[in-house]
């Protein structure tokens, strides 16, 4: 018991400098836009958009880590059609049809870690070369993507 409390805490731990790490850096960023008097623009932490906009930031940094949720309820990584599974100390509690995630454990199983929902269309908008259907295997995230490419031509979002 004493082990699973100390190792919590440790996780605990280690998050919160992780996140003061980040603000160190935005804190310097900050810094640097105001000397060189470019403009700040980010989205009002109020607002709809501001969830939005960070996980398609996300998207930009990890499009090639992706899982799709087949027909069996399972993921699978789109580029290798690999099955995985969101990993036990995942918060996660519902299962989005497209997820990014940090890492890819492999033990018994393939497990992801860091894992959140996303949605195929900012596939297409953020990385549309590397989810050009013709370079993906045949498979169910394959099919979607084609979809999600005619309605995009077709002028739908």
């Amino acid at each position: 018991m004493q082990m699973m409390i100390l190792s919590g805490s440790m996780r605990i731990s280690s998050t919160f400098r992780a996140l003061k790490y980040a603000d160190n850096v935005r804190q310097q960023l900050v810094h640097i836009m105001t000397r060189l008097n470019h403009k700040m623009c980010s989205t009002d932490f109020n607002s709809r958009a501001y969830y939005v906009n960070i996980r398609k930031a996300l998207v930009a940094g990890y499009f090639m880590q992706v899982a799709h949720l087949d027909w069996a309820g399972h993921y699978r990584t789109v580029k290798d059609n690999q099955v995985v599974s969101v990993h036990t100390s995942s918060c996660m509690v519902h299962k989005p049809e497209w997820v990014i995630y940090t890492e890819c454990i492999l033990t018994t199983r393939s497990f992801i870690r860091t894992v959140t929902g996303i949605r195929g269309e900012w596939l297409i908008d953020i990385a549309p070369h590397y989810y050009d259907p013709s370079n993906l295997r045949s498979c169910k995230a394959k099919r979607v993507l084609e979809k999600l490419h005619i309605k995009r031509a077709r002028g739908g979002k």
